[in-house]
């Protein structure tokens, strides 16, 4: 399938969950999260997500790094330059929505790229070869070749992979992981 025809099914689809689908599935990921071999690296880098979009809520894997005492790393988007700014997630760290509803930090401890370790992605769909569908920004492609040749990219979906996207560009970035409140796919 065609990424346009991918974001609108699964936007879509994710309309028709509930608000208690949506907390179950979500808390369902983050518990798959906890037995992927993630857990030596110390720099996470999470998105915010956009509740209108119904994007899987990311506050359960926020508790889990947490607790292991992890650097939380979250993004504020320029859409000017359609890049993404990083700053350490710390307990003085003002979070606003902007004009497109993301959640994003004021401002902060700004964090390089190529520090982070691993990044939990957010997507619209994705397929059996590990490649995603976003909004078609290009933001975490652009984000993602900034980060060190091993870092750890990890999808999260309420939905299990389609067979074949079918317009996959150069620049698109795969997935080693897209965890589903089912399953844990590895790439």
């Amino acid at each position: 399938m065609l990424k346009k025809e991918l974001r609108q099914k699964y936007k879509a689809l994710r309309n028709q969950l509930s608000e208690n689908e949506l907390e179950e599935k979500s808390l369902a990921v983050a518990n798959k999260i906890l037995i992927l071999p993630i857990w030596e690296k110390i720099y996470f880098h999470i998105f915010l997500p956009i509740t209108e979009q119904k994007e899987v809520n990311t506050e359960f894997i926020l508790h889990l790094l947490s607790g292991k005492d992890k650097e939380i790393i979250v993004s504020k988007a320029n859409f000017a330059t359609l890049k993404l700014t990083h700053f350490l997630l710390t307990d003085n760290t003002k979070i606003k929505k902007n004009v497109h509803n993301i959640p994003e930090p004021i401002d902060g401890i700004e964090v390089p790229s190529i520090k982070i370790d691993v990044v939990f992605v957010p997507l619209l769909a994705f397929d059996k070869k590990g490649h995603r569908v976003g909004y078609g920004k290009g933001f975490y492609d652009k984000f993602l070749s900034e980060c060190k040749p091993d870092v750890i990219k990890i999808g999260l979906s309420f939905f299990e992979p389609e067979e074949l996207i079918t317009d996959v560009f150069e620049g698109d970035i795969k997935l080693d992981y897209c965890v589903t409140p089912d399953s844990i796919h590895t790439f």
